[in-house]
Protein backbone atom coordinates (compact mmCIF):
# COMPACT_ATOMS: atom_id res chain seq x y z
CA UNK A 1 0.00 0.00 0.00
CA UNK A 2 1.44 3.55 -0.71
CA UNK A 3 -0.32 5.10 2.29
CA UNK A 4 2.66 3.12 4.50
CA UNK A 5 5.49 5.65 2.84
CA UNK A 6 4.04 8.56 4.06
CA UNK A 7 4.16 10.46 7.29
CA UNK A 8 2.19 8.93 10.36
CA UNK A 9 0.21 11.97 11.03
CA UNK A 10 -1.00 12.22 6.96
CA UNK A 11 -1.95 8.04 7.00
CA UNK A 12 -4.35 9.50 9.72
CA UNK A 13 -6.28 12.03 7.70
CA UNK A 14 -6.11 10.55 4.25
CA UNK A 15 -9.41 8.86 4.92
CA UNK A 16 -9.42 8.74 0.83
CA UNK A 17 -5.94 8.95 -0.10
CA UNK A 18 -6.46 6.57 -3.48
CA UNK A 19 -10.19 7.38 -4.23
CA UNK A 20 -10.26 9.52 -7.09
CA UNK A 21 -11.06 13.20 -7.21
CA UNK A 22 -12.51 12.72 -10.36
CA UNK A 23 -14.58 9.93 -11.09
CA UNK A 24 -14.01 10.21 -14.76
CA UNK A 25 -10.19 10.02 -15.01
CA UNK A 26 -7.90 7.16 -15.87
CA UNK A 27 -6.05 5.47 -13.18
CA UNK A 28 -2.55 5.22 -14.14
CA UNK A 29 -2.89 1.23 -14.35
CA UNK A 30 -5.99 1.35 -17.27
CA UNK A 31 -3.48 4.14 -19.05
CA UNK A 32 -0.37 1.81 -18.84
CA UNK A 33 -2.45 -1.37 -20.10
CA UNK A 34 -3.91 0.37 -23.03
CA UNK A 35 -0.16 0.75 -24.09
CA UNK A 36 0.89 -2.76 -22.98
CA UNK A 37 -2.70 -3.68 -25.29
CA UNK A 38 -0.74 -2.04 -28.60
CA UNK A 39 2.71 -1.45 -28.68
CA UNK A 40 3.16 -0.79 -32.36
CA UNK A 41 0.68 2.04 -32.73
CA UNK A 42 1.66 5.12 -32.84
CA UNK A 43 1.09 6.94 -30.03
CA UNK A 44 -0.78 10.53 -30.52
CA UNK A 45 -2.27 13.59 -28.24
CA UNK A 46 -5.32 15.62 -29.11
CA UNK A 47 -5.92 18.47 -27.35
CA UNK A 48 -8.40 20.40 -28.55
CA UNK A 49 -10.65 20.13 -31.72
CA UNK A 50 -8.69 19.77 -34.57
CA UNK A 51 -5.46 20.27 -32.46
CA UNK A 52 -2.88 17.57 -32.22
CA UNK A 53 0.76 17.38 -30.36
CA UNK A 54 3.21 17.46 -32.85
CA UNK A 55 4.64 13.86 -33.26
CA UNK A 56 8.26 15.01 -33.09
CA UNK A 57 7.16 15.55 -29.31
CA UNK A 58 9.25 14.11 -26.48
CA UNK A 59 7.80 12.89 -23.32
CA UNK A 60 10.16 14.72 -20.60
CA UNK A 61 9.26 13.55 -16.88
CA UNK A 62 6.85 11.90 -15.27
CA UNK A 63 6.00 13.03 -11.60
CA UNK A 64 3.81 11.77 -9.07
CA UNK A 65 1.75 14.09 -6.53
CA UNK A 66 0.31 13.01 -3.51
CA UNK A 67 -2.53 15.71 -2.66
CA UNK A 68 -4.41 16.70 0.60
CA UNK A 69 -7.02 19.10 0.83
CA UNK A 70 -9.82 20.77 2.92
CA UNK A 71 -12.59 21.43 0.94
CA UNK A 72 -15.03 24.14 1.48
CA UNK A 73 -17.56 21.58 3.87
CA UNK A 74 -15.12 20.93 6.06
CA UNK A 75 -13.65 17.45 4.82
CA UNK A 76 -10.36 16.16 3.76
CA UNK A 77 -10.01 14.79 1.07
CA UNK A 78 -6.68 12.72 -0.71
CA UNK A 79 -5.59 11.29 -3.88
CA UNK A 80 -2.40 10.94 -6.20
CA UNK A 81 -1.82 12.13 -9.62
CA UNK A 82 0.51 10.77 -11.81
CA UNK A 83 1.36 13.28 -14.39
CA UNK A 84 2.74 13.18 -17.67
CA UNK A 85 4.83 15.70 -19.66
CA UNK A 86 4.94 16.20 -23.03
CA UNK A 87 7.27 18.78 -24.88
CA UNK A 88 6.92 19.46 -28.45
CA UNK A 89 10.56 20.99 -29.82
CA UNK A 90 10.46 23.78 -32.07
CA UNK A 91 12.50 22.82 -34.47
CA UNK A 92 11.06 18.97 -35.15
CA UNK A 93 10.02 17.88 -38.12
CA UNK A 94 9.53 14.56 -37.48
CA UNK A 95 6.23 12.68 -39.28
CA UNK A 96 5.35 10.01 -37.10
CA UNK A 97 4.92 9.85 -33.20
CA UNK A 98 6.84 7.51 -31.17
CA UNK A 99 4.74 4.05 -30.89
CA UNK A 100 3.35 2.77 -27.92
CA UNK A 101 6.29 0.46 -26.49
CA UNK A 102 8.99 3.31 -26.82
CA UNK A 103 6.47 5.24 -24.10
CA UNK A 104 6.15 2.08 -22.16
CA UNK A 105 10.34 2.12 -22.36
CA UNK A 106 10.07 5.23 -20.65
CA UNK A 107 7.66 4.42 -17.99
CA UNK A 108 9.76 1.61 -17.26
CA UNK A 109 12.83 3.56 -16.67
CA UNK A 110 10.98 5.74 -14.36
CA UNK A 111 9.33 2.91 -12.50
CA UNK A 112 12.70 1.54 -11.29
CA UNK A 113 13.54 4.84 -9.49
CA UNK A 114 9.63 5.50 -8.02
CA UNK A 115 7.05 3.30 -7.77
CA UNK A 116 4.07 4.23 -9.06
CA UNK A 117 0.31 4.17 -7.25
CA UNK A 118 -1.22 2.38 -9.95
CA UNK A 119 -4.96 3.66 -9.21
CA UNK A 120 -3.57 7.17 -9.14
CA UNK A 121 -5.14 9.52 -11.68
CA UNK A 122 -3.28 10.10 -15.25
CA UNK A 123 -2.80 13.82 -16.04
CA UNK A 124 -1.10 14.73 -19.72
CA UNK A 125 0.50 18.16 -18.92
CA UNK A 126 1.18 20.00 -22.25
CA UNK A 127 1.24 23.63 -24.07
CA UNK A 128 3.21 25.36 -26.73
CA UNK A 129 3.41 28.78 -28.19
CA UNK A 130 -0.30 29.06 -29.30
CA UNK A 131 -1.67 26.95 -26.12
CA UNK A 132 -0.93 27.53 -22.35
CA UNK A 133 0.26 24.95 -20.72
CA UNK A 134 -2.25 22.93 -18.35
CA UNK A 135 -2.41 19.73 -16.80
CA UNK A 136 -5.58 17.45 -18.49
CA UNK A 137 -7.20 14.40 -18.18
CA UNK A 138 -7.46 11.27 -20.91
CA UNK A 139 -11.14 11.84 -21.47
CA UNK A 140 -10.75 7.97 -24.20
CA UNK A 141 -7.85 6.30 -25.54
CA UNK A 142 -8.77 4.73 -28.88
CA UNK A 143 -7.09 3.00 -32.05
CA UNK A 144 -7.59 4.48 -35.07
CA UNK A 145 -5.61 2.77 -37.97
CA UNK A 146 -2.23 2.63 -36.99
CA UNK A 147 -2.50 5.36 -34.38
CA UNK A 148 -3.33 4.81 -30.55
CA UNK A 149 -5.21 8.05 -30.08
CA UNK A 150 -5.31 9.88 -26.47
CA UNK A 151 -8.34 12.34 -26.80
CA UNK A 152 -7.39 15.32 -23.54
CA UNK A 153 -10.08 17.48 -21.60
CA UNK A 154 -9.12 20.25 -19.54
CA UNK A 155 -9.55 19.57 -15.54
CA UNK A 156 -13.23 20.52 -14.34
CA UNK A 157 -13.48 23.18 -10.55
CA UNK A 158 -16.14 21.26 -8.38
CA UNK A 159 -17.71 21.54 -5.01
CA UNK A 160 -17.15 18.83 -3.62
CA UNK A 161 -19.52 19.62 -0.52
CA UNK A 162 -22.23 20.19 -2.65
CA UNK A 163 -21.22 16.71 -4.85
CA UNK A 164 -21.97 14.80 -1.75
CA UNK A 165 -25.48 16.72 -1.10
CA UNK A 166 -24.04 19.01 2.12
CA UNK A 167 -23.59 22.56 2.49
CA UNK A 168 -20.31 23.91 2.11
CA UNK A 169 -19.00 26.66 4.54
CA UNK A 170 -19.98 25.21 8.11
CA UNK A 171 -23.62 24.35 9.34
CA UNK A 172 -24.13 27.88 9.87
CA UNK A 173 -27.36 28.08 6.99
CA UNK A 174 -25.73 31.85 6.41
CA UNK A 175 -22.30 31.38 5.69
CA UNK A 176 -22.63 28.77 2.67
CA UNK A 177 -21.09 29.70 -0.17
CA UNK A 178 -22.36 27.87 -2.59
CA UNK A 179 -26.28 27.57 -1.80
CA UNK A 180 -28.61 29.79 -3.68
CA UNK A 181 -28.80 33.16 -2.16
CA UNK A 182 -31.99 33.31 0.16
CA UNK A 183 -34.12 36.61 -0.10
CA UNK A 184 -34.17 37.90 3.70
CA UNK A 185 -37.58 39.13 4.73
CA UNK A 186 -38.17 42.57 5.73
CA UNK A 187 -38.27 42.71 9.86
CA UNK A 188 -41.60 44.13 11.16
CA UNK A 189 -41.28 46.28 13.81
CA UNK A 190 -44.01 46.86 16.60
CA UNK A 191 -44.95 49.58 18.30
CA UNK A 192 -46.58 49.11 21.51
CA UNK A 193 -49.34 51.87 21.87
CA UNK A 194 -49.90 51.00 25.53
CA UNK A 195 -46.59 52.40 26.48
CA UNK A 196 -47.39 55.60 24.04
CA UNK A 197 -47.47 58.89 25.71
CA UNK A 198 -49.27 60.31 22.87
CA UNK A 199 -52.77 60.77 24.04
CA UNK A 200 -52.52 60.28 27.75
CA UNK A 201 -54.27 63.20 30.17
CA UNK A 202 -52.25 66.35 29.32
CA UNK A 203 -50.46 65.15 26.61
CA UNK A 204 -52.20 67.69 24.54
CA UNK A 205 -52.63 65.36 21.51
CA UNK A 206 -56.57 66.01 21.56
Amino acid sequence: MLLKKFDPIYRKIAINRLIMNNTNALTWQAFKEKLVENPGLSLQFQYAEGQWVKPSYHITEIKQAPITSVDCGGKINSWTEVILQLWEPEAGQQEEAMKAKKALSIIELVEKAIELAPEAEVKIEFGNSKFDTRQMFPSQVLVEGENLVVGLQADMVQCKALGRDESCGGSDSSSVCCAPPVEEKPKIKLKNLAASSCCTPGSGCC
